[in-house]
This record gives structure tokens, C-alpha cells and sequence, in this order.
């Protein structure tokens, strides 16, 4: 009876700590709150009309190149008073998609602003969208690109201002293309086209640099992009409540030997990363969504990273090699931006690794098929040889696709939960035994633990069998929590009435009580403990979990109300066939 009372006492100290750490934490984050308020400027709606005021920084690094003219070496920053964003809101170039809302400041032709209309802030305002990038006062999150070397149009000394055609671009409705060039004329006969192609349902965008050389010159120059990040906090989770197991916030990059590496800010302090490879992708990752610059895979780039400790902010970049361009001649340097949400089969199309953004852990063997039959319930689809098939059957909610994979689930651990229960059923039957064997020798453990285990050999009864099932399940639990927490498909899922968001945590707290209360009724059904301090602690067990319970996303706690449910029945149904036997 040791080894049971160790592992409940054990299993407690765990959660204890967890509602301690889950009591340490704000509800909402006062800072991420204070963010996302100023960043929705009044009349923000759609694609969000009003852009804040653009943030001066005199700190925008742009990658010089070795005097080999091939790799880059150091990063110098512009000349004093050079800012990334000069110039008032309404000098930036407005770009809409369907999916899409750009804004392009002029100054660098850099990304300053990037809204996502298919993804609402909130579930309450459908019509403010999910804003993944910003650069002003409160947050700066935006990409940069151009051209350096002996050519280049980025230097040390500052950046270039871009022409536009017209200061608003939109993807008509029947046009599956857009393409918005800015204009840059270097003298001398070299005019370089900046161009950005949009296409209809893509958040991937292409970003090439046409040079065409008129001149008597040979043109040098090499293509760069990097994003730019300050360490504020992930504004993804403000709404989600407490997580145990927080998600991941930083860069990301791919490497020849291993297809997704993790760099966190606090590494980027301490240890720049700079490698060289062919093809690969760096990235800017937070919960749901990131923004990835994918090179052309068949060309070798330096990839690189560096902190600005004065003004707190992050760049993850790429260069390219130099490139040549002879007089008469008109070359294109091009690389392809990602951003938007974290769907693995769009992310897997683009470039090898990038679906590992979509990060489920250790578990992500269990968690991946998870996520598969969860899809495959929600919307009748299956993804083969990667062509979706449309079943046609899916049942159009998320929550009942996650009650119908706990049925699932309950029936591949079928036959051990009834051995389990079987076990437990046994044990209800042989308690008054239990009782004289504890009376009869109180006074000696050692030959009450003797005549205990000769009991429950005697009546072939496994003492730990009644926690079997939950030990063999927990893997399960916490796959589908990361398939809850990760997949953004789960973002804003409503269920029904009160819950219309499955990804966080309850509102009403109507499901963690129902769990709670379907626990006490488990724990009923099971034999007392004879351990007196064993017997108060899995007393308390339903109210402690209950309560741990309360900051978990709705849809886990669906699956653990909906398991108990089902043990309950499975249960119940196998304790009255062994009294009657």
C-alpha cells in the first residue's frame, strides 16, 4: 500500500505547486493589454484605417558586406537621426487581400504594419482584425529589405525613399494576382524595382529586387532581408489564462543538420548566431501566428542575428551573395515572406521544416495524429499524399469532434480500464477482509502488509491497477492539450452557449466544476483507502484538481469531463456485474 499512497501524495505536491504558480500569475497581462488597447486606434475596423504614429528609431542596423564582396562580415548602423519609419501615417503605402492587410512605409520600403482579416483580435469583435506586426511607440514588429555592397541601395549612411505609383493597392474581386512596385532611380541609367506580388488566399508573400542597368557600369549589390522584433511580450495570449506549459516566443531557424532550431531572445543576447548554408528559412515565432523570410532555396545564404541592447530589439537576417549586373543587362534577387497564421500544410508547401513551427513538444507523435482525427471529425477532410479529400461528414464543431475522439480514445483503452475496474471491483468486495487483517494485526505492520498481499494474491487483485488508466492516459492529455494550445485551426472554435472559444479557458468555470464534480462521483465508486492519510487525500483529489482545472482551455476540460463520464459508466456498469458474480 506504499507504493499507491506515494504516488497520490506525489501527484499532489505537483498540482499544489501548479495552483501556486497559477495563483502568482495575472489573469491578464496588464502590460499585453495596455498594448493591444493603443494599438487599436478608434475607427480600427477591417483592415484597420488608422495607423498609429510611426516609432523613431535611430538604430536600424543594415548588413554591410565582407571586401570579398561575398559574405557578410559586420553590421553597421545608419547615421545618426537615419529612422526606420520617418514621416507622418499617412505617407505609407496601403496594400488589401483578402487575407492581407499591408502597410509600406516609403522610407525603406519596409513593412510596418501587417493585419490578418480571416483572424479577429477577439471573439467579441469580429470585425477588428488579429494586427501581427506594428512599429510605433508601444511595439515595434516589423520586416525589412533591400540591397547592399558596393551598389546596394541600404548603406550605413541611410536608406532610400521608394516611389509608388499610387498610395493604395487592393486585390479586386476575380483577380487572383497583385503586384505593387516601388521605384527607386540610382543615376547613371540603374533603375531598381522593388516589387511585392500578393496572391488571392496567400499569406506568402514574394519580394524581389529587379535591377536593370542602363549604365556603362557593372552593378554589384547582394539582397538582405531580416525582421525586427523588441522581447515585448507575446500579444497572442493576453486572453488565453493560466498554461502550465507556456507557449514558445522567439526566433526559429532551419540548419542542414536538424530542421527546426529554436533561438530564444535570451540566447540572441548572449550568442549571435551566424551560419552559412544553401536554401533554409529564419523566423519569428509567437502563439498562433509568425512571420518567416524563405530565400531561394537553390543559392547560399549568411544567416545572422543581433541584438540592439539600447533600444531592446531583435534582428533575424539573411544575405545573400553578391550578384552581378552588366551593363544592358536586368537581373531579379527575390526571397518570399511569410506572414500569417501557423497552418502546418501551408507552412510544409513552402519550405522543408517550417510546419515544425507548429510546435506540440515531445509528444508531437501522439499530438500530430491527434490533431489528423480531430480535423478529419471537425470537417470530414483527410489529407492524402498532400491532397485534401473531402469525406463529407464531418460534423462542423469542434467541441463534438472532441467529445466523439474521447469516445475514440476510451476504446483503444477499453479492455484495460475494465481490468482496471475489475481490479477496483475486487477491492470493494474484499475490504471488510482488509478491515480484520488491520485490526487483527495493529500492532505489527510488518504481518499486516504480509497478510495483506497473501489476500491479494489469493483473490487476484492488483493493488495498482485502479491507477493504470490514468497513467497510461496522461500522454494523451497532454498531447491534446499542445494540439489545443498550438493549432490555430482551435483559435476562437466556439462549442456551445457560454463557450464560444475552446482555445482558453472557461469563462463561467460551468466545465471545471462539472469535472470536479464528476471526479467526486469517480472516486466513489472506487474502494476507501485504508491508509487514513491516503483516504483524506483522495478525498480532496476531485476539489484539487477542480480548481486546477479552472485555467485550462475549455476544450481539455471537454475531454476530461467527457473521459469521467464515460470511466464512470464503463465503471459502474463493471462493480455491479462483480456483486452480482
Amino acid at each position: 500500500m506504499d507504493i499507491p499512497r506515494a504516488l497520490v501524495i506525489t501527484g499532489i505536491a505537483v498540482v499544489s505547486y501548479l495552483m501556486i504558480q497559477a495563483w502568482q500569475r495575472d489573469y491578464i497581462s496588464p502590460q499585453t493589454v495596455a498594448t493591444e488597447q493603443q494599438a487599436a486606434a478608434p475607427g480600427d475596423h477591417g483592415d484597420g484605417d488608422l495607423l498609429p504614429e510611426p516609432h523613431s528609431d535611430n538604430s536600424a542596423a543594415v548588413p554591410d558586406l565582407a571586401e570579398d564582396g561575398k559574405q557578410p562580415s559586420s553590421v553597421t548602423p545608419p547615421a545618426t537621426g537615419q529612422a526606420d519609419n520617418a514621416g507622418n501615417r499617412d505617407n505609407t503605402i496601403r496594400v488589401s487581400t483578402d487575407v492581407l492587410s499591408f502597410r509600406i512605409n516609403p522610407k525603406g520600403g519596409d513593412i510596418v504594419r501587417v493585419a490578418l482579416p480571416k483572424y479577429p483580435r477577439h471573439v467579441n469583435t469580429p470585425d477588428q482584425p488579429f494586427v501581427l506586426m506594428q512599429n510605433d511607440a508601444t511595439h515595434t514588429y516589423m520586416v525589412q529589405s533591400g540591397l547592399v555592397g558596393k551598389n546596394g541601395t541600404d548603406t550605413a549612411a541611410g536608406r532610400p525613399t521608394w516611389n509608388a505609383a499610387q498610395n493604395s493597392y487592393q486585390l479586386g474581386e476575380g483577380e487572383k494576382e497583385l503586384n505593387v512596385d516601388l521605384t527607386l532611380e540610382q543615376g547613371n541609367g540603374v533603375q531598381i524595382v522593388k516589387r511585392y506580388t500578393f496572391e488571392r488566399g496567400s499569406y506568402l508573400v514574394r519580394v524581389s529586387h529587379i535591377v536593370r542597368n542602363q549604365s556603362a557600369q557593372t552593378w554589384q549589390g547582394a539582397l538582405y532581408g531580416q525582421i525586427k522584433r523588441d522581447g515585448s511580450d507575446d500579444p497572442g495570449v493576453s486572453h488565453r489564462g493560466f498554461a502550465p506549459m507556456p507557449t514558445y516566443l522567439g526566433a526559429a531557424y532551419w540548419s542542414q543538420d536538424k530542421p527546426y532550431n529554436k533561438l530564444r531572445f535570451d540566447d540572441m543576447k548572449e550568442q549571435p548566431l551566424k551560419i552559412t548554408q544553401e536554401g533554409g528559412w529564419v523566423a519569428m515565432i509567437q502563439h498562433y501566428f509568425l512571420s518567416a523570410w524563405v530565400p531561394d532555396p537553390q543559392v547560399n545564404y549568411t544567416y545572422s542575428t543581433v541584438y540592439q541592447p539600447k533600444s531592446d530589439q531583435f534582428l533575424l537576417r539573411f544575405v545573400s551573395p553578391q550578384m552581378e549586373v552588366k551593363p544592358g543587362e536586368e537581373k531579379v534577387l527575390y526571397a518570399e515572406l511569410y506572414t500569417g497564421p501557423k497552418i502546418q500544410d501551408r507552412l510544409e508547401s513552402i519550405s522543408p521544416g517550417l510546419n515544425m513551427t507548429v510546435d506540440y513538444g515531445w509528444l508531437w507523435f501522439i499530438s500530430q495524429p491527434i490533431f489528423a482525427l480531430l480535423v478529419f471529425l471537425q470537417s470530414g477532410k483527410v489529407s492524402v499524399f498532400g491532397l485534401d479529400i473531402d469525406l463529407g461528414f464531418g460534423v462542423g464543431n469542434w467541441g463534438v469532434a472532441i467529445i466523439l475522439l474521447t469516445f475514440i480514445i476510451k476504446s483503444l483503452f477499453f479492455k484495460l480500464s475494465a481490468t482496471s475496474y475489475r481490479s477496483m471491483g475486487k477491492m470493494r468486495k474484499v475490504a471488510p477482509e482488509m478491515q480484520r487483517i488491520k485490526e487483527e494485526f495493529k500492532s505489527d505492520k510488518q504481518r499486516q502488509q504480509q497478510e495483506t498481499m497473501k489476500l491479494f494474491q489469493r483473490e487476484k487483485i492488483n493493488p495498482l491497477g485502479g491507477c493504470l488508466p490514468m497513467i497510461v492516459q496522461m500522454p494523451v492529455f497532454i498531447a491534446l492539450y499542445y494540439v489545443l494550445l498550438e493549432s490555430v485551426e482551435l483559435r476562437q472554435a466556439p462549442f456551445f452557449l457560454w463557450i464560444n472559444d475552446l482555445s482558453v479557458m472557461d469563462p463561467y468555470f460551468v466545465l471545471p466544476i462539472l469535472m470536479g464534480a464528476s471526479m467526486f462521483l469517480q472516486t466513489r465508486l472506487n474502494p476507501a483507502p485504508a491508509d487514513p492519510t491516503q483516504a483524506q487525500v483522495m478525498k480532496y483529489m476531485p476539489l484539487v484538481f477542480a480548481v486546477f482545472m479552472l485555467w485550462f482551455p475549455a476544450g481539455l476540460v471537454l475531454y476530461w469531463l467527457t473521459n469521467n463520464l464515460l470511466s464512470i459508466t464503463q465503471q459502474w456498469i463493471i462493480t455491479r456485474r462483480i456483486e452480482r458474480e
